[in-house]
C-alpha cells in the first residue's frame, strides 16, 4: 500500500520531493525532515519495506547538486564510505542516498565514545583518501571536475571576514585602504606558501560530517558527508579543518600527537606541511568568523554565534606564527584578541 501524502501548503519543497518519491516508487513512506546545514540544503529521511534512506533537498536557485553526485562517485571509486547514491533529479534539486544512519562522531563523542578512538579513524581516513588519489588522480581528475583552491579563490574567503564581521563590530564599512592593507597582507602570505602536490580537499572535515559506521573496520568505519564543495588543493587543508575545528575544542594532546605522526610519516616534507597547516589553518578561521557572522546577519541564524570565542582563540593562537606575520601585524593594528576592534 503507498503511503498517503498529505498536503503540505507551508512547504512547497517537501511536497514536491514527497510527490518525486511516490513517482520511483509509491513504497516510500512520507520523508520526515531530518535537518539543515549552513546552506540552503535540507535532509530528510523515508523508509521503504523498513529500509531507511536519506534524501537531500537542494533548491537548484541556491545549490548545485552535480558536485556532490560527482565527488560522492569518486570517493567511492577510491573505495571510501560516502553514502551510495540511489536516484536523483538534479533539475528538482533531489538526491535520495544510502542512510548512514544518526551516529555522527559529534554524537559518539557526546555519547563517551574517546578522542583517542575517533580523531585517529579521522586521520587515518583522511591519509586513506589522499594516498589513494595520488595513485589514481590520472583517472579520476577528470570525472571529478575540481575547482583548484589557489590563492584567489582563498583570498575570496577571507574577505568575508571584512565584508561581514567588520561591519558588525564597527557599524560602517571597512575604508577602501583598509581593505587593500588586510587582502595584501593575506596576498604576501599566501604566495609564500612552499609548493605542495595538490590533493582531494574535501573541506569541511571536521566530526559533525564524520559517520561512525557500526561493522566496518579501519576506514571502512568512517562514513563521509557534506563533501560536495570539494577542491583541488593543499594535503593539510583537511587536516587543520579536523584539529582545528570551529565547533568544538579538541584535545590538544591528541591533536598534537595526530599532527606529529602526520609530519613524521606523512609523503610530504614535514617543514612544508607545516608551513600549509599553520596559514592554512588561519585562514580557515578567519573565513569561518566572516561565514558565521554572515549566518546571523543575512541569514538569521544566530546560533553559529556561540563558536565565535572559540574561532578568535585559535586566531589568536595562529597569528603568533611567523608565516602569518603580516596578517597577525594586521590584525594587532585592529582587533584585540577576544575580537574587539581597537580604540574601544
Amino acid at each position: 500500500m503507498s503511503a498517503r501524502l498529505e498536503p503540505d501548503a507551508a512547504d512547497p519543497r517537501a511536497e514536491a520531493l514527497n510527490r518525486w518519491l511516490q513517482q520511483l516508487d509509491p513504497g516510500f513512506a512520507r520523508a520526515r525532515p531530518l535537518g539543515a546545514d549552513a546552506s540552503f540544503r535540507r535532509y530528510f529521511r523515508t523508509r521503504r519495506n523498513d529500509t531507511p534512506f536519506v534524501v537531500m533537498d537542494a533548491p537548484p536557485t541556491h545549490e548545485d547538486t552535480g558536485p556532490f553526485l560527482r565527488i560522492a562517485s569518486v570517493l567511492q571509486t577510491l573505495g571510501l564510505r560516502a553514502p551510495r547514491i540511489l536516484d536523483a533529479d538534479p533539475d528538482q534539486g533531489f538526491i535520495l542516498m544510502e542512510d548512514l544512519g544518526d551516529q555522527t562522531f559529534t554524537r559518539a563523542l557526546a555519547a563517551g565514545v574517546p578522542e583517542a578512538d575517533l580523531y585517529p579513524l579521522a586521520a587515518e581516513t583522511l591519509a586513506a583518501l589522499q594516498s589513494r588519489w595520488r595513485t589514481q588522480e590520472a583517472d579520476l581528475a577528470r570525472a571529478a571536475a575540481l575547482p583548484v583552491y589557489d590563492t584567489d579563490r582563498l583570498l575570496q574567503e577571507v574577505r568575508l571576514f571584512v565584508d561581514w564581521y567588520w561591519p558588525k563590530v564597527h557599524g560602517a564599512d571597512a575604508a577602501p585602504e583598509t581593505r587593500a592593507d588586510f587582502e595584501q597582507s593575506w596576498r604576501s602570505v599566501l604566495e609564500a606558501m612552499p609548493a605542495l602536490p595538490d590533493t582531494l580537499v574535501l573541506r569541511d572535515f571536521h566530526v559533525d560530517n564524520l559517520m561512525l559506521l557500526q561493522g566496518g573496520e579501519g576506514v571502512a568505519a568512517c562514513g563521509l558527508l557534506d563533501f560536495q564543495d570539494a577542491v583541488a588543493g593543499s594535503p593539510a587543508y583537511d587536516l587543520v579543518s579536523l584539529l582545528e575545528d570551529a565547533r568544538r575544542d579538541v584535545s590538544a594532546p591528541i591533536a598534537e600527537r595526530i599532527l606529529d605522526t602526520v609530519l613524521a610519516e606523512g609523503p610530504w616534507p614535514a617543514p612544508e606541511f607545516l608551513h600549509h597547516y599553520r596559514v592554512l589553518g588561519a585562514q580557515r578561521t578567519v573565513k569561518i568568523i566572516g561565514i558565521f557572522t554572515r549566518l546571523e546577519r543575512r541569514d538569521r541564524k544566530p546560533g553559529y554565534q556561540v563558536h565565535q570565542p572559540r574561532l578568535w582563540r585559535l586566531l589568536d593562537r595562529g597569528l603568533r606564527y611567523p608565516e602569518l606575520a603580516p596578517v597577525s601585524d594586521w590584525f594587532r593594528r585592529h582587533f584585540h584578541p577576544d575580537g574587539q576592534p581597537c580604540g574601544r
